[in-house]
Protein backbone atom coordinates (compact mmCIF):
# COMPACT_ATOMS: atom_id res chain seq x y z
CA UNK A 1 0.00 0.00 0.00
CA UNK A 2 1.45 3.46 -1.09
CA UNK A 3 0.72 6.24 1.85
CA UNK A 4 0.24 9.62 1.54
CA UNK A 5 0.81 11.88 4.40
CA UNK A 6 -0.85 15.35 5.83
CA UNK A 7 -0.10 16.24 8.93
CA UNK A 8 -1.09 19.35 10.12
CA UNK A 9 -0.87 21.35 13.91
CA UNK A 10 1.51 21.68 16.64
CA UNK A 11 5.07 19.55 16.58
CA UNK A 12 3.30 16.84 19.19
CA UNK A 13 0.87 16.09 16.56
CA UNK A 14 3.94 15.30 13.81
CA UNK A 15 4.84 12.84 16.61
CA UNK A 16 1.43 11.45 16.49
CA UNK A 17 1.53 11.09 13.01
CA UNK A 18 5.34 9.46 13.08
CA UNK A 19 4.08 7.10 15.27
CA UNK A 20 0.88 6.25 13.74
CA UNK A 21 2.98 6.09 9.93
CA UNK A 22 5.12 3.57 11.96
CA UNK A 23 2.41 1.41 12.60
CA UNK A 24 1.44 1.23 8.88
CA UNK A 25 5.27 1.10 7.32
CA UNK A 26 5.61 -1.84 9.63
CA UNK A 27 2.38 -3.59 8.21
CA UNK A 28 3.94 -3.27 4.82
CA UNK A 29 3.23 0.38 3.97
CA UNK A 30 5.34 2.53 1.80
CA UNK A 31 5.19 6.38 2.60
CA UNK A 32 5.23 8.56 -1.05
CA UNK A 33 5.53 11.49 -1.46
CA UNK A 34 2.63 13.00 -4.01
CA UNK A 35 -0.56 12.43 -2.92
CA UNK A 36 -1.73 11.91 -6.37
CA UNK A 37 0.24 8.54 -6.32
CA UNK A 38 -0.95 7.24 -2.62
CA UNK A 39 -3.31 4.04 -2.00
CA UNK A 40 -4.46 5.40 0.92
CA UNK A 41 -3.70 9.32 2.34
CA UNK A 42 -4.28 10.17 5.81
CA UNK A 43 -4.47 13.60 7.26
CA UNK A 44 -4.07 14.48 10.73
CA UNK A 45 -6.03 17.17 11.38
CA UNK A 46 -5.98 19.94 14.19
CA UNK A 47 -8.51 21.27 15.82
CA UNK A 48 -6.75 23.94 18.23
CA UNK A 49 -8.20 27.27 16.68
CA UNK A 50 -10.53 28.77 13.91
CA UNK A 51 -8.16 28.83 11.16
CA UNK A 52 -6.63 25.49 11.92
CA UNK A 53 -10.01 23.90 11.17
CA UNK A 54 -10.69 25.26 8.35
CA UNK A 55 -6.67 24.19 7.22
CA UNK A 56 -7.95 20.70 8.24
CA UNK A 57 -11.13 20.75 6.37
CA UNK A 58 -9.82 21.91 3.58
CA UNK A 59 -6.85 19.46 3.76
CA UNK A 60 -9.49 16.52 3.58
CA UNK A 61 -11.18 17.93 0.76
CA UNK A 62 -8.18 18.12 -1.02
CA UNK A 63 -7.06 15.00 -0.78
CA UNK A 64 -11.00 13.33 -1.13
CA UNK A 65 -10.17 15.30 -4.23
CA UNK A 66 -7.52 12.45 -5.89
CA UNK A 67 -9.78 10.32 -5.40
CA UNK A 68 -11.96 11.59 -8.63
CA UNK A 69 -8.31 12.72 -10.24
CA UNK A 70 -6.23 9.48 -9.42
CA UNK A 71 -5.87 6.33 -7.99
CA UNK A 72 -6.42 6.93 -4.30
CA UNK A 73 -8.86 5.03 -3.03
CA UNK A 74 -9.50 5.79 0.35
CA UNK A 75 -8.95 8.75 2.42
CA UNK A 76 -8.36 8.80 6.69
CA UNK A 77 -8.97 11.47 8.91
CA UNK A 78 -7.74 11.37 12.57
CA UNK A 79 -6.55 13.88 15.39
CA UNK A 80 -7.82 16.56 17.49
CA UNK A 81 -10.49 17.98 15.00
CA UNK A 82 -11.68 14.42 14.64
CA UNK A 83 -12.15 13.59 18.38
CA UNK A 84 -14.04 16.64 19.02
CA UNK A 85 -16.28 16.68 16.00
CA UNK A 86 -16.73 13.39 14.21
CA UNK A 87 -20.23 13.02 13.71
CA UNK A 88 -20.60 16.67 12.17
CA UNK A 89 -17.64 15.60 9.62
CA UNK A 90 -19.30 11.71 8.93
CA UNK A 91 -22.04 13.85 8.04
CA UNK A 92 -20.86 17.34 6.20
CA UNK A 93 -17.54 15.99 4.51
CA UNK A 94 -19.05 12.35 3.28
CA UNK A 95 -15.95 12.07 0.61
CA UNK A 96 -13.39 11.09 3.60
CA UNK A 97 -13.66 7.34 4.18
CA UNK A 98 -12.51 6.90 7.99
CA UNK A 99 -12.90 9.25 10.80
CA UNK A 100 -10.83 7.89 13.34
CA UNK A 101 -11.04 9.44 16.66
CA UNK A 102 -7.58 9.29 19.44
CA UNK A 103 -9.71 6.12 21.36
CA UNK A 104 -9.82 4.27 18.05
CA UNK A 105 -6.58 4.75 16.29
CA UNK A 106 -5.99 0.74 17.26
CA UNK A 107 -8.47 0.42 14.13
CA UNK A 108 -6.76 1.91 11.63
CA UNK A 109 -4.57 -0.74 10.81
CA UNK A 110 -7.53 -3.57 10.57
CA UNK A 111 -10.31 -1.22 9.12
CA UNK A 112 -7.27 -0.77 5.99
CA UNK A 113 -6.90 -4.51 5.32
CA UNK A 114 -10.77 -5.11 5.69
CA UNK A 115 -10.61 -3.00 2.46
CA UNK A 116 -7.88 -4.82 1.23
CA UNK A 117 -5.55 -1.82 1.60
CA UNK A 118 -2.97 -3.10 3.74
CA UNK A 119 -1.75 -6.82 4.50
CA UNK A 120 -2.69 -8.99 7.56
CA UNK A 121 -3.23 -6.77 10.62
CA UNK A 122 -1.91 -9.40 12.90
CA UNK A 123 1.24 -9.68 11.92
CA UNK A 124 3.51 -7.99 14.63
CA UNK A 125 4.94 -4.96 13.46
CA UNK A 126 8.39 -3.07 15.06
CA UNK A 127 6.34 0.28 15.77
CA UNK A 128 8.87 2.50 14.59
CA UNK A 129 8.50 6.23 13.95
CA UNK A 130 9.09 7.00 10.25
CA UNK A 131 10.09 10.60 9.52
CA UNK A 132 8.03 12.95 7.92
CA UNK A 133 10.24 15.80 7.15
CA UNK A 134 13.16 17.51 5.11
CA UNK A 135 15.59 18.02 8.50
CA UNK A 136 16.02 14.46 10.47
CA UNK A 137 18.40 16.32 12.67
CA UNK A 138 15.83 18.24 14.56
CA UNK A 139 13.53 15.86 15.94
CA UNK A 140 10.55 16.11 18.78
CA UNK A 141 10.03 13.31 21.71
CA UNK A 142 6.34 13.86 22.91
CA UNK A 143 6.72 12.77 26.53
CA UNK A 144 2.66 12.44 27.54
CA UNK A 145 -0.35 13.15 26.42
CA UNK A 146 -3.60 15.55 27.60
CA UNK A 147 -3.39 17.94 30.20
CA UNK A 148 -5.42 18.08 33.91
CA UNK A 149 -5.01 22.27 33.52
CA UNK A 150 -8.34 23.80 33.08
CA UNK A 151 -7.63 27.23 31.77
CA UNK A 152 -10.73 29.02 30.14
CA UNK A 153 -9.99 29.37 26.28
CA UNK A 154 -8.45 26.13 26.02
CA UNK A 155 -9.76 22.98 24.33
CA UNK A 156 -7.13 20.78 24.90
CA UNK A 157 -8.43 18.41 27.80
CA UNK A 158 -11.49 18.25 25.33
CA UNK A 159 -9.75 16.71 22.71
CA UNK A 160 -6.58 14.60 24.15
CA UNK A 161 -7.90 14.14 27.91
CA UNK A 162 -6.52 14.10 31.00
CA UNK A 163 -2.53 13.90 31.37
CA UNK A 164 -1.09 10.99 30.90
CA UNK A 165 2.83 10.25 31.04
CA UNK A 166 4.36 8.17 28.62
CA UNK A 167 6.70 4.96 30.46
CA UNK A 168 10.07 6.01 30.70
CA UNK A 169 11.81 3.11 29.19
CA UNK A 170 10.02 3.70 25.78
CA UNK A 171 10.57 7.51 25.57
CA UNK A 172 14.47 6.37 25.87
CA UNK A 173 13.94 3.60 23.70
CA UNK A 174 12.11 6.02 21.15
CA UNK A 175 15.09 8.70 21.50
CA UNK A 176 17.37 6.03 20.61
CA UNK A 177 15.80 5.54 17.56
CA UNK A 178 15.40 9.37 16.81
CA UNK A 179 19.40 9.33 17.22
CA UNK A 180 19.89 6.30 15.06
CA UNK A 181 17.74 8.48 12.29
CA UNK A 182 20.27 11.11 12.62
CA UNK A 183 18.77 13.33 15.32
CA UNK A 184 21.09 16.27 16.54
CA UNK A 185 18.79 17.85 18.71
CA UNK A 186 15.64 16.51 20.30
CA UNK A 187 13.04 18.48 21.32
CA UNK A 188 11.36 17.70 24.44
CA UNK A 189 7.45 18.41 23.98
CA UNK A 190 3.89 18.30 25.90
CA UNK A 191 1.14 20.22 27.06
CA UNK A 192 3.06 20.30 30.08
CA UNK A 193 6.48 18.71 30.61
CA UNK A 194 6.62 19.77 34.33
CA UNK A 195 3.83 17.56 34.78
CA UNK A 196 5.70 14.32 33.51
CA UNK A 197 5.55 11.84 35.78
CA UNK A 198 2.60 12.96 38.13
CA UNK A 199 0.44 10.27 36.99
CA UNK A 200 3.26 7.17 37.69
CA UNK A 201 3.06 7.49 41.35
CA UNK A 202 5.22 8.97 44.17
CA UNK A 203 8.12 7.14 43.95
CA UNK A 204 7.61 7.31 39.67
CA UNK A 205 9.96 9.05 37.76
CA UNK A 206 9.97 12.74 36.88
CA UNK A 207 11.22 15.29 34.09
CA UNK A 208 14.98 15.16 35.48
CA UNK A 209 15.00 11.57 35.83
CA UNK A 210 13.77 11.27 32.27
CA UNK A 211 16.62 13.91 31.13
CA UNK A 212 19.00 12.28 33.04
CA UNK A 213 18.54 8.88 31.59
CA UNK A 214 18.66 10.61 27.65
CA UNK A 215 21.75 12.17 28.47
CA UNK A 216 23.02 8.40 30.02
CA UNK A 217 21.74 6.24 27.17
CA UNK A 218 21.95 8.33 23.84
CA UNK A 219 24.59 10.59 22.48
CA UNK A 220 22.03 13.34 21.24
CA UNK A 221 24.15 16.64 21.50
CA UNK A 222 21.72 18.84 21.83
CA UNK A 223 18.21 18.42 24.56
CA UNK A 224 15.84 21.49 24.57
CA UNK A 225 12.71 21.78 26.88
CA UNK A 226 9.26 23.39 25.24
CA UNK A 227 6.32 24.43 27.07
CA UNK A 228 7.03 24.02 31.22
CA UNK A 229 4.86 26.37 33.25
CA UNK A 230 6.48 28.13 35.77
CA UNK A 231 5.42 25.76 38.65
CA UNK A 232 7.31 22.65 36.98
CA UNK A 233 10.53 24.09 37.67
CA UNK A 234 12.19 22.44 40.49
CA UNK A 235 15.68 23.32 42.18
CA UNK A 236 16.44 19.42 40.61
CA UNK A 237 15.50 19.87 37.22
CA UNK A 238 17.11 23.99 37.06
CA UNK A 239 20.78 22.45 38.86
CA UNK A 240 20.35 19.77 35.83
CA UNK A 241 20.28 22.27 33.19
CA UNK A 242 22.72 24.77 34.43
CA UNK A 243 25.16 21.74 34.87
CA UNK A 244 24.50 20.16 31.58
CA UNK A 245 25.92 21.51 28.48
CA UNK A 246 24.00 19.53 26.26
CA UNK A 247 20.44 20.40 27.93
CA UNK A 248 20.32 24.14 25.78
CA UNK A 249 20.18 26.98 27.84
CA UNK A 250 16.37 27.55 26.56
CA UNK A 251 13.24 27.37 27.95
CA UNK A 252 9.09 27.87 26.74
CA UNK A 253 7.24 28.98 29.89
CA UNK A 254 3.45 29.73 28.78
CA UNK A 255 2.11 32.86 30.78
CA UNK A 256 -0.71 33.92 28.34
CA UNK A 257 -1.33 36.95 30.43
CA UNK A 258 0.49 39.19 33.67
CA UNK A 259 -2.71 40.79 34.45
CA UNK A 260 -3.44 38.77 37.77
CA UNK A 261 -7.26 39.91 36.95
CA UNK A 262 -6.58 38.09 33.85
CA UNK A 263 -4.59 35.21 34.92
CA UNK A 264 -8.11 34.54 37.48
CA UNK A 265 -9.99 35.09 34.78
CA UNK A 266 -8.37 32.53 32.55
CA UNK A 267 -8.07 29.77 35.22
CA UNK A 268 -4.06 30.01 35.05
CA UNK A 269 -2.39 28.76 37.69
CA UNK A 270 0.43 30.88 38.06
CA UNK A 271 0.12 34.43 39.23
CA UNK A 272 2.48 37.50 38.00
CA UNK A 273 4.69 37.80 41.20
CA UNK A 274 4.67 34.26 40.72
CA UNK A 275 6.19 33.99 37.19
CA UNK A 276 8.30 36.91 37.62
CA UNK A 277 10.02 35.26 40.59
CA UNK A 278 10.79 32.19 38.35
CA UNK A 279 12.06 33.88 35.70
CA UNK A 280 14.59 35.76 38.02
CA UNK A 281 15.94 32.84 39.29
CA UNK A 282 16.18 31.15 36.00
CA UNK A 283 18.22 33.90 35.28
CA UNK A 284 20.33 33.88 38.39
CA UNK A 285 21.07 29.99 38.15
CA UNK A 286 21.52 29.86 34.39
CA UNK A 287 22.86 33.28 33.00
CA UNK A 288 23.01 32.67 29.48
CA UNK A 289 19.59 31.08 29.28
CA UNK A 290 16.74 32.32 26.54
CA UNK A 291 13.53 32.03 28.03
CA UNK A 292 10.49 31.87 25.46
CA UNK A 293 6.66 32.73 25.98
CA UNK A 294 3.31 33.08 24.76
CA UNK A 295 0.74 35.50 25.50
CA UNK A 296 -3.01 36.06 24.54
CA UNK A 297 -4.56 39.74 23.85
CA UNK A 298 -8.30 40.08 23.87
CA UNK A 299 -9.16 37.97 26.04
CA UNK A 300 -12.97 38.51 27.31
CA UNK A 301 -12.74 41.17 29.84
CA UNK A 302 -9.49 42.42 29.56
CA UNK A 303 -9.53 45.77 29.94
CA UNK A 304 -6.42 48.44 28.74
CA UNK A 305 -5.24 48.59 32.46
CA UNK A 306 -5.20 44.94 31.91
CA UNK A 307 -3.26 45.17 28.59
CA UNK A 308 -0.50 47.78 30.45
CA UNK A 309 0.18 45.56 32.68
CA UNK A 310 0.98 42.93 30.22
CA UNK A 311 3.03 45.19 28.21
CA UNK A 312 4.68 46.47 32.02
CA UNK A 313 5.64 43.26 32.61
CA UNK A 314 6.68 42.10 28.74
CA UNK A 315 9.53 45.01 29.63
CA UNK A 316 10.29 44.21 33.32
CA UNK A 317 10.96 40.16 32.82
CA UNK A 318 12.36 40.64 29.39
CA UNK A 319 12.04 37.59 27.59
CA UNK A 320 13.74 36.94 24.54
CA UNK A 321 11.23 35.83 22.46
CA UNK A 322 7.32 36.41 23.17
CA UNK A 323 4.34 34.75 20.60
CA UNK A 324 1.15 37.25 20.58
CA UNK A 325 -1.67 35.43 19.72
CA UNK A 326 -5.34 37.09 19.72
CA UNK A 327 -8.18 35.64 21.95
CA UNK A 328 -10.84 33.71 19.20
CA UNK A 329 -13.75 31.38 21.68
CA UNK A 330 -13.46 27.64 21.24
CA UNK A 331 -16.42 25.71 21.57
CA UNK A 332 -16.69 23.61 24.48
CA UNK A 333 -14.44 26.04 26.91
CA UNK A 334 -15.50 27.71 29.87
CA UNK A 335 -14.82 30.61 28.40
CA UNK A 336 -17.07 30.87 25.77
CA UNK A 337 -19.50 31.42 28.90
CA UNK A 338 -18.03 34.96 28.79
CA UNK A 339 -19.31 37.69 26.59
CA UNK A 340 -16.55 38.39 23.74
CA UNK A 341 -16.34 41.86 24.86
CA UNK A 342 -13.40 42.91 23.11
CA UNK A 343 -13.97 44.40 19.50
CA UNK A 344 -11.46 42.28 16.74
CA UNK A 345 -9.78 45.77 15.88
CA UNK A 346 -8.84 46.63 19.54
CA UNK A 347 -7.14 42.89 19.64
CA UNK A 348 -5.49 43.43 16.65
CA UNK A 349 -4.48 46.65 17.28
CA UNK A 350 -3.08 45.12 21.12
CA UNK A 351 -1.50 42.29 19.45
CA UNK A 352 0.74 44.85 17.01
CA UNK A 353 1.62 46.90 19.92
CA UNK A 354 3.12 44.11 22.25
CA UNK A 355 4.47 42.45 19.36
CA UNK A 356 6.89 46.21 18.55
CA UNK A 357 7.41 46.57 22.08
CA UNK A 358 8.80 42.69 22.29
CA UNK A 359 10.60 43.34 19.12
CA UNK A 360 12.31 45.79 20.72
CA UNK A 361 13.06 43.86 23.63
CA UNK A 362 14.03 40.59 21.97
CA UNK A 363 16.73 42.76 19.90
CA UNK A 364 18.16 44.22 22.83
CA UNK A 365 18.25 40.90 24.82
CA UNK A 366 19.66 38.71 22.35
CA UNK A 367 22.47 41.49 21.49
CA UNK A 368 23.98 40.64 24.45
CA UNK A 369 25.35 37.50 22.59
CA UNK A 370 27.30 39.76 20.10
CA UNK A 371 31.02 38.76 20.13
CA UNK A 372 30.49 35.42 21.79
CA UNK A 373 31.62 32.21 20.47
CA UNK A 374 28.96 29.35 20.34
CA UNK A 375 27.96 26.32 18.24
CA UNK A 376 25.53 26.82 15.45
CA UNK A 377 23.49 23.84 14.58
CA UNK A 378 23.18 23.97 10.31
CA UNK A 379 19.73 23.63 9.18
CA UNK A 380 20.52 24.34 5.62
CA UNK A 381 22.64 25.35 3.00
CA UNK A 382 22.02 28.50 1.07
CA UNK A 383 23.15 30.82 -1.53
CA UNK A 384 25.85 33.41 -0.38
CA UNK A 385 23.52 36.80 0.79
CA UNK A 386 25.19 40.01 0.57
CA UNK A 387 26.76 39.56 3.49
CA UNK A 388 28.21 36.03 2.64
CA UNK A 389 26.82 34.02 4.26
CA UNK A 390 26.17 30.53 3.10
CA UNK A 391 25.02 28.49 5.81
CA UNK A 392 21.63 28.66 7.92
CA UNK A 393 21.27 27.17 11.31
CA UNK A 394 20.58 28.17 14.84
CA UNK A 395 22.53 28.47 17.90
CA UNK A 396 21.42 27.44 21.34
CA UNK A 397 18.87 29.82 22.21
CA UNK A 398 17.19 29.49 19.25
CA UNK A 399 14.44 26.82 18.98
CA UNK A 400 13.26 25.49 15.84
CA UNK A 401 10.26 27.14 13.41
CA UNK A 402 9.57 29.62 16.16
CA UNK A 403 12.62 31.12 16.60
CA UNK A 404 14.59 33.37 14.50
CA UNK A 405 17.70 31.64 13.28
CA UNK A 406 21.69 32.42 12.09
CA UNK A 407 22.92 33.33 9.08
CA UNK A 408 26.78 31.86 9.00
CA UNK A 409 29.46 32.99 6.81
CA UNK A 410 31.57 29.83 6.68
CA UNK A 411 34.96 28.90 5.49
CA UNK A 412 33.84 25.81 3.86
CA UNK A 413 30.49 23.62 3.32
CA UNK A 414 28.82 22.19 6.11
CA UNK A 415 25.88 19.87 5.81
CA UNK A 416 22.70 20.32 7.30
CA UNK A 417 22.98 18.29 10.76
CA UNK A 418 26.38 19.26 11.52
CA UNK A 419 27.37 21.73 13.96
CA UNK A 420 29.96 24.82 13.34
CA UNK A 421 31.93 26.67 16.25
CA UNK A 422 31.07 30.45 15.26
CA UNK A 423 31.50 34.10 16.58
CA UNK A 424 28.42 36.22 16.57
CA UNK A 425 29.18 39.52 15.03
CA UNK A 426 25.63 41.11 15.07
CA UNK A 427 21.85 40.56 15.67
CA UNK A 428 18.87 42.01 14.37
CA UNK A 429 15.45 41.22 15.88
CA UNK A 430 15.25 38.05 16.24
CA UNK A 431 18.36 36.15 14.15
CA UNK A 432 22.19 36.43 14.26
CA UNK A 433 24.96 36.88 12.32
CA UNK A 434 27.56 34.90 12.62
CA UNK A 435 31.10 33.87 10.93
CA UNK A 436 32.89 30.29 11.68
CA UNK A 437 35.51 29.34 13.54
CA UNK A 438 36.55 26.17 12.91
CA UNK A 439 34.88 23.31 10.21
CA UNK A 440 32.14 21.47 11.03
CA UNK A 441 31.72 18.54 13.05
CA UNK A 442 29.33 15.77 13.15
Amino acid sequence: MKLGVVSLGCDKATVDSERLVGELVGHGATVVPDLDGADVILVNTCGFIDAAKRESIEAMLQAAQFKKNGHVKAVVAVGCLVQRYQDDLRRDVPEVDLFLGFSDLHRLAPELAARGLLANPAVAHPGERQYLGDAPHVRYLKISEGCDHTCAFCAIPLMRGRHRSQPLHELVREAQLLERQGAREINLVAQDLGHYGRDLGPGGPKLPDLLERLLRETGVPWFRLLYVYSAGLTDRLVDLMAREPRVVPYIDIPIQHASDAMLARMRRPERRETILRKVGWLRDTIPDIAVRSTAIVGFPGETEEDFRALCDFAEIVRFERLGVFTYSPQEGTRATQYDDDVPEDTKLARQEELQELQRVVSEEQLGRFIGRETDVLIDEVVEPDATGATHVGRVPWQADDVDGVTHLRSGGWAKPGTFVRARIEDNEDYDFRAVALATARV
